[in-house]
């Protein structure tokens, strides 16, 4: 067990690592597109063992330096489905980057938004022998909980403390250093289909690079569209991406939840395309420019050109109204905002502080989502941007980037995830985190 918690951090030792030499990729590998972000750290934020425990932990200054994007093929529903059309996407990306960086990059962060992510809450507890928490402590009270068995074919992506409570006092950060006689923590594990991960990392690794980490595209897209004080008081962000639509719940600054929903934009294209029998180029063209989900009297009259080169004449020349249009594609942003409505009542949103609701992701800029979602979902939403980050070229600082502008902002301020502190010889659970942990045996 003890050589198993020793690749936990040789991956986290492999990501400071790249820090400190100064340069790193963040690799946003979606059904639509992908996006390489080129970072160059100032070499004054790496990472010591008496930083703070929170979601700030280790901070770092950093810029852009290369960023590029292109057309993603090969992937679906936000998992690779096809190896070499993939690898092919990813070195298009990574190249054109490098080039506008003028340097070449080994290692990369990636984040995935498919994979059947499931969220689990675990709890533990330990009696403080010297009457006070030290670093120790801390690693033991995590190591005490009590791992569930998250079934064949799992493999943990996130498992990071959110909670700790000393003596019953609890929302406590960082209890080191204060006396009391019980420690106690609770902790989110996200865990994703191990297909899906295996899949990504031999295609980074096809691309001749590292994979130096991997995250939930939906905690990273939440991590640059919440205001801190929605990531406090308890705020939902909901990512329409092209295959998958992301949801992630946060509170007291930590994400606490994670699911997705199978559909997104894409399914949006093709339904426009079949109805309209037009190409799904010309499909996404009319999605993008003249869609909607709230049509007026005004949209009936409003005719769009379908365009063509099919060679005949009449085909070519049809046209569609707005309110036609709007008619294709409403019917998919309720269906995905339904399954979005389910997964927000099973998580029990209703109970946060909080009831605010951010759209982000490239389909949250279709016209008019934001007032369809108030009303199916009840609760006040907004359209979120991603942070604004230094180097970032203004055209990739759209809602569609705010998965990778997340894994930005994860690379330099990343989460206490529970292999970060060094467990005691002595505190490994007598069974289920060789189960829990099996994934980075085979990948690192």
């Amino acid at each position: 067990m003890k050589d198993l918690y020793q690749m936990q951090r040789a991956m986290r030792n492999m990501r400071q690592a790249a820090l400190q030499r100064g340069v790193i990729a963040v690799l946003d590998i979606g059904s639509s597109k992908v996006a390489c972000f080129v970072l160059q750290f100032d070499g004054t934020g790496t990472y010591r063992e008496t930083d703070g425990v929170g979601p700030m932990a280790g901070q770092a200054n950093f810029r852009v330096i290369g960023a590029a994007t292109t057309r993603s093929r090969g992937v679906r529903f936000g998992e690779i489905e096809t190896m070499a059309e993939t690898e092919r996407a990813i070195r298009t990306a990574v190249q054109h980057a490098q080039r506008l960086a003028g340097v070449r990059v080994d290692h990369a962060i990636a984040c995935i938004s498919g994979g059947r992510p499931a969220s689990y809450g675990l709890a533990g507890e330990i009696e403080l022998k010297s009457g006070k928490v030290g670093q120790g402590d801390i690693a033991g009270v995590l190591s005490s909980c009590d791992v569930p068995h998250f079934g064949r074919g799992r493999q943990v992506m996130h498992a990071q403390p959110v909670n700790f409570a000393l003596d019953g006092r609890s929302g406590l950060t960082d209890p080191r250093d204060q006396a009391g006689k019980k420690l106690a923590v609770d902790m989110h594990v996200l865990t994703v289909d191990a297909d899906a991960v295996d899949n990504l990392i031999h295609c980074i690794r096809r691309c001749d690079m590292e994979l130096a980490g991997v995250a939930s595209g939906a905690y990273m897209s939440a991590l640059s569209s919440l205001v801190e004080d929605e990531q406090e008081l308890g705020a939902a962000c909901v990512d329409l991406g092209g295959g998958a639509t992301g949801v992630s719940i946060f509170v007291k600054k930590h994400m606490i939840f994670v699911d997705a929903v199978p559909m997104g934009g894409d399914l949006i294209t093709q339904d426009i395309a079949k109805g309209l029998r037009v190409p799904l180029n010309v499909a996404e063209r009319l999605k993008t420019l003249s869609g909607g989900v709230e049509a007026t009297g005004r949209d009936d009259r409003e005719l769009l050109q379908l365009g063509g080169d099919s060679g005949d004449w009449e085909t070519d020349r049809r046209t569609v109204s707005r309110a036609d249009l709007i008619g294709i594609m409403r019917p998919r942003v309720e269906e995905i905002m339904e399954e979005v409505a389910a997964i927000l009542d099973a998580a029990g949103f209703e109970h946060m502080p909080s009831q605010q609701i951010v759209l982000t992701g490239g389909g949250s800029q279709i016209p008019g989502l934001d007032g369809l979602a108030a009303r199916m979902l009840g609760r006040n939403v907004r359209i979120g941007r991603p942070l604004r980050i230094h180097g970032l070229p203004h055209q990739l600082t759209g809602p569609g980037f705010a998965s990778a502008v997340g894994l930005a902002l994860f690379s330099a301020h990343p989460q206490d995830e529970w292999w970060d502190f060094e467990m005691p010889t002595d505190a490994y659970p007598a069974r289920s985190l060789r189960r829990a942990y099996r994934w980075f045996v085979n990948n690192w």
